[in-house]
């Protein structure tokens, strides 16, 4: 593609060179040029990508996005400078691939938790309906029966180049429909700008990412910003910024919710050890419905499934018979086997309000004792850390606090914020900082009626201490202490 039909939607100024290049490809990664790119410098937490220009035009790239002023030897480079190089990459990476998200049904899912749960939940009905569908979240990028060979950079929604080039391949693959997880930095790093969202999705709003947002009001601006990029929002109507979500949002609306009399709303809940069940009130529709998944947040979960399907134009009834093809997520309330019956959970849980409803769930369901081992992630939100602690403090009836993803702080400190909170409440809990010794002594104090939950990893594989990764998943240490105590 010629450089002047990249550049045709943004405004630039033209500092050197000529636009009638040919670009293979755009990155923003030096280590990632080839020849003939148009390299793109974006500005990190750490790193400047205006350092790395001498690097990405020894590797290739003949076109080169500034947001700063600069000065080149080499006078056949093209030097383009713009106000904002993250916007301006948003935009090149969809003139890139020709605007994918056009070509396809889009939802985005916002909120504090429950996202990747709800993606999965739509794509399985929108299967079911008969609609290839792919999904960009926390778990990665999925389609069923392809190989999406482009790396995933962010842990949840990519930058805006691996955006539009992984929506591209879901196209050129036969996909009809797109769900993503759709986050706070996403939104406020303009991974997202240029993307045509048919529907958007609101789960719910509590205390996250405020070591990047500073402030929950920030937080929650960010989060808003889908509703003024989608046609249709489908909004929790029990959350507590739900109204001014409604009455500031630029799209159509459609509620869900319990308490409050949504536009789809659930009553008669009713909860087992592994399912809930509840009526489903949609006009003139009335139908009781069963989910293989037990907690109210899984209701939430369902009725913004139903929401986001019916938005898409699928009648209701057909998203109800589909109820039933809905498939567990990977690290979200998973049972871990055994040939020991003990009761264990995993669970993706890492704020307080997504351990709170994880644990009231666990309170419905359990017999004996319900027993913790959690920690928190460094390099993040201190405030919430004693938050969680008072948490599991209330309801668990005994904790161990270790190490999840410490990152670069001392998992030391990192505890002693959660045992701040910890001491408000007279619990029984002690400290043990390797993570395999504490689900280890978990599962040794286990008995039969009693539930072990293991809460803040869920599906992740690893573990980041200082700055590196090391492999360490939940289940898998779970069933070695196991098959040992057999």
């Amino acid at each position: 593609m010629k450089l002047h039909e990249v550049l045709k939607d943004i405004d630039y100024i033209l500092v050197n060179g000529n636009l009638d290049v040919k670009i293979n490809s755009i990155s923003y990664d030096s280590r990632r040029v080839s020849k003939d790119s148009l390299f793109v410098c974006i500005k990190g937490n750490s790193v400047d990508g205006h350092n790395f220009i001498k690097e990405a035009i020894r590797k290739g790239a003949i076109a080169i996005v500034v947001e700063a002023e600069i000065e080149l030897r080499n006078k056949e480079i093209v030097v383009i400078n713009v106000k904002n190089t993250r916007k301006a990459l948003a935009c090149l990476s969809n003139s890139f691939y020709e605007n994918p998200s056009k070509e396809v049904e889009l939802v985005g899912v916002t909120g504090t938790n429950g996202k990747t749960t709800v993606i999965h939940y739509i794509r399985d009905i929108l299967e079911g309906y008969g609609k290839k569908t792919g999904i960009i979240g926390t778990l990665g990028y999925e389609l069923d029966g392809c190989d999406i060979n482009i790396e995933k950079n962010n842990p949840t929604t990519p930058e805006a180049l691996e955006l539009q080039a992984v929506i591209r391949e879901f196209i050129n693959n036969e996909a009809k429909s797109v769900v993503m997880e759709v986050t706070s930095s996403a939104l406020s790093k303009n991974r997202v700008d240029y993307c045509d969202f048919n529907v958007g999705v609101f789960t719910n709003l509590s205390q996250d990412h405020l070591e990047e947002h500073g402030t929950m009001e920030a937080y929650k601006n960010e989060k808003m910003k889908l509703f003024h990029k989608c046609k249709i929002g489908v909004i929790n109507l029990d959350d507590k910024i739900s109204q001014e979500l409604i009455e500031k949002a630029s799209c159509e609306i459609l509620t869900y919710g319990i308490s409050n009399t949504a536009d789809i709303r659930a009553t008669q809940v009713r909860y087992s050890n592994d399912s809930v069940s509840f009526i489903v009130n949609f006009k003139n529709i009335i139908r009781k419905i069963k989910v293989d998944s037990p907690g109210k947040f899984t209701v939430y979960n369902v009725l913004a499934t139903i929401g986001a399907c019916y938005a898409l134009g699928i009648d209701i009834e057909k998203i109800l018979n589909l109820i039933g093809n809905l498939k567990r997520v990977s690290g979200r309330i998973e049972s871990v086997k055994n040939n020991l019956n003990k009761n264990i959970i995993v669970d993706y849980a890492h704020t307080p309000d997504a351990l709170e409803k994880l644990l009231v769930m666990a309170k419905d369901i359990t017999k004996g004792k319900i027993i913790v081992v959690f920690g928190c992630g460094g390099d993040r939100d201190r405030t919430k850390r004693p938050l969680m602690g008072m948490v599991v403090g209330e309801f668990a009836d005994y904790t161990i606090i270790t190490s999840d993803n410490p990152r670069t702080e001392d998992p030391n400190k990192i505890i002693n914020d959660i045992e701040e909170g910890m001491k408000v409440i007279n619990v029984s809990y002690e400290r043990i900082v390797d993570r395999r010794e504490a689900i280890e002594k978990a599962v040794k104090i286990l008995e039969d009626d009693d539930l072990l939950i293991i809460a803040g990893k869920g599906h992740e594989d690893y573990q980041i201490i200082g700055n590196t990764k090391i492999h360490f998943d939940d289940r898998e240490v779970v069933k070695e202490i196991l098959e040992k105590a057999i």
